[in-house]
């Protein structure tokens, strides 16, 4: 059986589409098992009915026409019970119910096994013979084993829009698939695939007969490209604040920075010609990038990508793509990029969707400037198919609609309106106190990585920066940056925000983020040499940045500086004494500065534990609920097969947060929280009630937190607290802050309006 099992795998994984791999199933399962029938039944989207996709056996005429709901007849019964039914005399069962179109009645033998993925319901697999006699116990095991190989196929053509298109086309009703909302908003419009351009992947290598020519034309390239992005940074400068104009500029770094074009020069030293050179290292890049745990820095990965094929491009002459853009774009592709998305008239863009990347791409960043809606991480998204497809995208739920019904479209148009009003109200809380209507007020700060959201975030009134990393600058450089750098990059930073605060996180490399020019060798890098423990390891590295930092605040005296990775009470401590030597020591030297205020981030849950003794010995703690979620609930959740069992409200993750919240109020230390959590308007009035000092967000969710906190009182807010602390699901948790939510007619902050 397990020759023949592979054998059809091979036939399923080799078939041109989704109808053909159905067909190879039933035809060779029917086969194997020596079966007189062998059918498909899929689960439709609304989980309630099932429907006859293919068939060996039955009349063919009757695929897609029979459908029954999961209450009914023998298949119902299989994908009800979610176990197999083996029956000798399938006639005589309660549940067995004939459809006359198919012809089965003289079939009485009834094997039907459902199909399952990672606890979804995907359908049913049946086969039947004339005979009436159970099928046996390897027959069993075979079709177990086929059903659960099938579920992998039917969900990869799930996501790929296959398995819904074959569901939905023969139930009359429109394709939609899914994703991570990227950027709030609705949007109708057409799809435009973008240009895949120059594939690095396929570039051969060559031997160099002149290397100084391929350098030149290298060079070359290097120039032509950062002409091309500085046009493309003119070109939104009317379109984005100051602030978004500096994405681009990550792009410029990129292209002037030693790491990258050194590595080129060293593979064409090496003997390699100038694309194939590119290509090597440009995939060392991304692969350093791709492994590295904070979201924002992997995501930077999609951007190496991008530049790579700007410069193969100029090396092999590419052409651009020539297409008009219609009216109204939905810009669709494999892994889009911010500078695809300039390329297309900021009049013209409706909407975005992304097979890859996520709420922290460049491409959803510059789309929440420019209050452009986006779908990202669509996997497999079929992108080739929604070219000149009319699209509706819900940023909200991280939906696309694919030839939607006009009544659906009618619908949307509806909710685009109802957007523009929600914006509009928005704005006006610009400037405004995050104080509730009772006067309990909450400071708003945001999170920022590369100065991206400067200008937004002063433009709406935050009351600082609540986390700014400070890594990328060590990962584009072949080496440590100096002191000199450092400081200039955190004075630019502290200055914009200057007199509020700005919260400087110190270096948090190593494990899974590794230095190109510094590597670890973790075998677990998420409880690896990481953050605050290699800091402390190297303190010459650690007492630079510290230097800089409080160079970079003479003058400003906003600076305030955060640990990361905390894990016991010794190290919060020795960073503390680094501090006052960094102070020392400059002041040895004629700089003199104020002493900072000085926290620790708490995202481990020996942290949670040891939080009154590190508030006691430090100024503030900041909840990085990321981390916090990921290692108490032992999901790591960028691996796709338990992502779903991450919740930041599991009612652990809540309790925890408390814990901290309350170890601050008892020995007078503000604690704040800075991961997602921070950023969820839903969550807001908790985090109210636990009495955190602060909550720090990207810039994009700051005004619709303010909304809500404006719109409640701190009683309300406290009674639901009690309530969330004492629910034991997450489903609980989420259903009450958005009833809540619903109550006080904030609803369209959390969905696309009514629907």
């Amino acid at each position: 059986m397990l020759e023949t099992l592979h054998r059809i795998v091979q036939a399923v994984n080799a078939a041109a589409d989704f109808d053909e791999a159905l067909a190879i199933i039933v035809d060779q399962v029917a086969d194997a098992t020596a079966a007189d029938v062998c059918s498909v039944y899929l689960l439709e989207e609304d989980t309630q009915h099932l429907r006859l996709m293919a068939t060996h056996g039955l009349n063919p005429e009757a695929v897609g026409q029979v459908r029954l709901s999961v209450d009914e007849g023998l298949v119902g019964l299989v994908a009800q019970r979610e176990e197999s039914v083996n029956l000798e005399n399938a006639d005589r069962h309660p549940r067995f119910r004939y459809f006359p179109e198919t012809g089965e009645e003289r079939f009485h033998s009834f094997l039907g096994v459902p199909i399952i993925h990672y606890q979804a319901r995907l359908g049913v697999l049946v086969v039947q013979r004339n005979t009436r006699a159970r099928f046996n116990d390897g027959e069993v095991a075979f079709l177990v084993t086929m059903a659960a190989q099938l579920a992998g196929v039917m969900a990869h053509a799930r996501v790929r829009g296959d398995l819904a298109r074959s569901t939905m086309e023969a139930s009359g009703r429109a394709l939609a698939v899914t994703g991570i909302g990227g950027s709030s908003g609705v949007a109708v419009g057409e799809g435009f695939a973008a240009s895949a351009g120059a594939d690095l992947e396929t570039v051969p290598d060559r031997p160099v007969r002149n290397a100084t020519a391929e350098l030149a034309a290298f060079q070359a390239a290097v120039e032509a490209v950062r002409n091309d992005v500085s046009e493309l940074g003119e070109r939104m400068r009317a379109q984005l604040p100051e602030g978004e104009q500096l994405l681009f500029d990550v792009y410029l770094q990129m292209l002037d920075g030693d790491s990258l074009t050194s590595r080129v020069y060293h593979q064409i030293e090496a003997g390699h010609w100038a694309p194939f050179a590119l290509r090597l290292t440009i995939a060392e890049h991304v692969r350093r990038f791709e492994a590295m745990d904070d979201a924002y820095l992997r995501e930077r990965a999609s951007d190496v990508r991008d530049i790579g094929r700007r410069l193969l491009a100029r090396l092999m002459a590419v052409e651009g793509d020539d297409r008009a853009p219609p009216e109204q774009v939905i810009l669709v592709g494999e892994e889009l990029s911010a500078s695809q998305l300039a390329e297309i008239p900021p009049e013209q863009l409706a909407g975005v969707v992304s097979a890859g990347g996520s709420a922290n791409s460049h491409i959803a960043i510059l789309a929440r400037a420019l209050g452009v809606p986006a779908v990202m991480g669509v996997r497999d998204l079929p992108v080739h198919r929604l070219h000149g497809r009319a699209l509706i995208v819900d940023g909200y739920r991280g939906r696309v609609e694919v030839d939607p019904a006009e009544a659906l479209r009618a619908e949307y148009v509806g909710l685009q309106q109802e957007e523009a009003e929600l914006t509009a109200e928005l704005a006006a809380l610009s400037g405004l106190p995050a104080r509730t209507t009772d006067g309990a007020e909450l400071n708003l700060y945001v999170n920022t990585g590369l100065a991206a959201e400067i200008n937004r975030a002063l433009e709406i009134g935050c009351a600082g920066v609540g986390l700014h990393r400070t890594e990328f600058p060590f990962m584009m450089r072949d080496r440590f940056p100096g002191e000199e750098e450092q400081a200039s990059l955190y004075r630019e930073v502290l200055s914009a925000f200057a007199p509020l605060p700005v919260t400087l996180r110190t270096l948090d490399v190593g494990g899974d983020k590794p230095l190109p020019y510094f590597p670890t060798h973790d075998e677990n890098p998420f409880l690896g040499w990481r953050g605050l423990r290699m800091t402390l390891d190297h303190p010459e590295i650690f007492l630079t940045q510290l230097r800089a930092m409080l160079r970079a605040s003479v003058g400003l005296d906003n600076l305030r500086l955060m640990f990361p990775m905390v894990t016991r009470v010794e190290e919060a401590e020795q960073a503390a004494a680094l501090v006052a030597r960094a102070r020392a020591e400059l002041a040895e030297e004629g700089v003199v500065t104020a002493p900072p205020q000085v926290g620790a981030m708490v995202e481990v849950p020996a942290a949670v534990y040891q939080a009154e003794s590190l508030a006691r010995r430090l100024d503030f703690l900041s909840v990085g609920s990321n981390d916090l979620a990921q290692y108490l609930l032992a999901v790591d959740r960028n691996n796709s097969r338990v992502a779903s069992l991450y919740d930041e409200l599991h009612p652990a993750v809540l309790r925890a947060v408390n814990e901290v919240a309350e170890a601050g109020r008892r020995v007078g230390r503000p604690v704040s929280v800075c991961g997602s959590m921070a950023g969820e308007p839903a969550v807001a009035p908790l985090l109210l009630a636990m009495g955190m000092e602060g909550l720090s967000m990207s810039s994009g969710r700051l005004l619709r937190v303010k909304w809500v906190i404006r719109t409640i009182s701190a009683a309300d807010a406290r009674g639901m607290l009690t309530e969330a602390l004492a629910c034991e699901t997450p489903q609980q948790v989420r259903q009450l802050v958005n009833s809540a939510l619903d109550d006080h007619g904030l609803g369209g902050l959390i969905r696309a309006g009514r629907r």
